[in-house]
């Protein structure tokens, strides 16, 4: 077994430490530089981290530091099902969901990798006759549209996904329903989605792994009251994701249910039949297989030792050389592509729910800083509210671009000698150059300090395959960074105390403060 140890106790932390501030990008960064910066990663996109502060020698500490930390062990023993999750003694296994890379992983007698394939065929059996009509709305026809009722990880990465590749899938004619998503228990979220369907013709998956979540239960509810007034049955156009163990399990109540358990962390689970059902309905399940293969791809990738050569490990040690060396606490998510337009969401909870933690695996406290806080919007919109602060505010906050040389649909104009998408990919490469470099000026106003590190993931076109490579990236880039940190990245206890109170505050059993804030909403 991987031993897991503090970051700070690692001797090649400390030869990290030494080289803080060892690389002034106005100084190294040239054509030359940004040619050979460049790692392979899988579904044929590319990293480049010409952009980073970083050195051969820095390089060279990394792979050191990967060695002593055994963050390729410690993946490998994930992968064969080893108790990862000590929070919640449980095992971590989105990466199966998407095909096997380590020895078969047996629980209660069950394989679990045959279990999760067995999901998905089901899966792709059903929305096989969604489409063909075997399966019908209640009046005999064709169903047009599917809705996903969840929140969290049931939500921000498939909504993620069907929106990064809706465009594509139009131009492909794969685009079987339009999808659309029901996540806060703010009524007017449920009433905005459905008031603009013909329910009649709406297919619900109702995704619940507890079968417990109250604002998801509460949405449920919400649509069933407005199925009924219809005149309709909610049985009959409901489906359920969910446990075995779960009351939604087996229930007469839903068209059918397809199974995760609790191996499957919710901000991981994109790949399983959380994502795989309203995915397969809305793509088919053939799209839904080819975004499996490029997450697959990935993950075979991450197990290469070479950092410079394995792009999740080599991006996820330059986040911590910026985060516990230079001391950088913020990083922005910035892909120039609209279809990604909530992609830094999903980022956000699948980053900051997984190593925001301030003990270690053992429940001890940290002396060290740990996952930084996310944000990020598309460019160019971007460009025109926040980078003002990225370019000349006090703090320097690296970023991650992602873009395109091609767009989805194919449909652009010419103005000014170029269409739109150079001009898109002119601006993603403007900006690394200027946050990089900047520009002095005698006048201050005017005046860019550069030295703003950020890093490039492209491709030629966003594409399922592509989607599945750039969400195991950054799944493998969280994972290996909580092995750095030694934290347990797939327990999430920070959203619990919330949850508590909110109980106590419905049910009038609140004193002191938390009883005057609940006053002042008539509760």
């Amino acid at each position: 077994m991987a031993e897991y140890n503090n970051l700070d106790t690692l001797s090649a932390f400390k030869k990290l430490q030494a080289l803080k501030g060892a690389v002034k990008l106005g100084q190294v960064l040239n054509e030359e530089r940004v040619r050979n910066s460049t790692v392979a990663m899988a579904g044929g996109l590319k990293y480049n981290y010409a952009c980073k502060q970083v050195n051969e020698s820095i390089l060279k500490v990394f792979q050191e530091l990967s060695r002593e930390a055994q963050v390729i062990e410690k993946y490998k023993e994930l992968l064969d099902g080893e108790v990862i999750n000590t929070g919640e003694n449980r095992k971590v296994l989105h990466h199966l969901t998407r095909g096997q890379l380590g020895n078969d992983v047996i629980f209660n007698g069950k394989n679990l990798g045959k279990f999760y394939q067995e999901q998905l065929e089901r899966i792709a059996d059903f929305a096989a006759k969604v489409h063909s009509g075997n399966i019908k709305a209640q009046d005999g026809k064709p169903f047009t549209t599917v809705v996903q009722i969840g929140i969290g990880g049931s939500d921000l990465g498939p909504r993620a996904i069907y929106m990064a590749l809706e465009n594509w899938a139009k131009k492909h004619n794969t685009l079987k329903l339009k999808a659309h998503f029901i996540s806060n228990v703010d009524p007017d979220d449920g009433a905005g989605v459905i008031s603009n369907l013909d329910i009649a013709h709406t297919l619900f998956v109702l995704v619940s792994k507890s079968g417990t979540t109250q604002e998801t239960l509460a949405n449920e509810l919400f649509v069933k009251n407005f199925i009924k007034e219809k005149g309709l049955d909610p049985s009959k156009q409901m489906v359920a994701v969910t446990s075995e163990s779960s009351p939604l399990a087996n229930n007469p109540g839903y068209l059918d249910s397809f199974y995760i358990d609790d191996f499957i962390g919710g901000r991981f689970s994109s790949s399983s039949a959380v994502g795989g059902t309203i995915l397969s309905l809305a793509f088919g399940a053939d799209v839904f297989k080819d975004f499996l293969a490029g997450a697959h791809e990935a993950d075979k990738l991450a197990l290469e030792e070479d950092v410079t050569k394995n792009p999740a490990l080599l991006d996820a040690l330059i986040g911590i050389y910026e985060r516990n060396i230079q001391g950088y606490p913020v990083t922005a998510i910035l892909p120039y592509s609209q279809a990604l337009s909530r992609f830094p969401a999903h980022l956000q909870q699948a980053d900051m729910e997984s190593n925001g933690k301030q003990v270690n695996r053992r429940g001890e406290k940290l002396s060290y800083e740990t996952g930084p806080v996310i944000f990020g919007e598309p460019g160019t919109n971007g460009q025109h509210s926040f980078y003002q602060l990225l370019h000349q505010g006090t703090d320097i906050i690296p970023l991650q671009f992602i873009g395109f040389k091609d767009s989805q649909l194919s449909k652009d104009i010419e103005v000014d000698g170029s269409t739109s998408q150079k001009k898109l990919c002119a601006n993603l490469s403007a900006q690394m150059v200027a946050f990089a470099l900047g520009s002095h000026n005698e006048n201050p106003n005017k005046n860019f300090p550069g030295e703003r590190p950020s890093s490039l993931i492209y491709g030629e076109t966003l594409c399922p395959r592509t989607m599945g490579s750039l969400l195991s990236h950054y799944e493998n880039k969280i994972m290996f960074q909580g092995f750095l940190w030694n934290l347990n990245s797939f327990d999430q206890e920070g959203v619990q105390l919330g949850k508590l109170l909110t109980k106590e505050v419905l049910a009038g059993k609140t004193t002191g403060a938390l009883k005057a804030f609940g006053e002042i909403f008539g509760l």
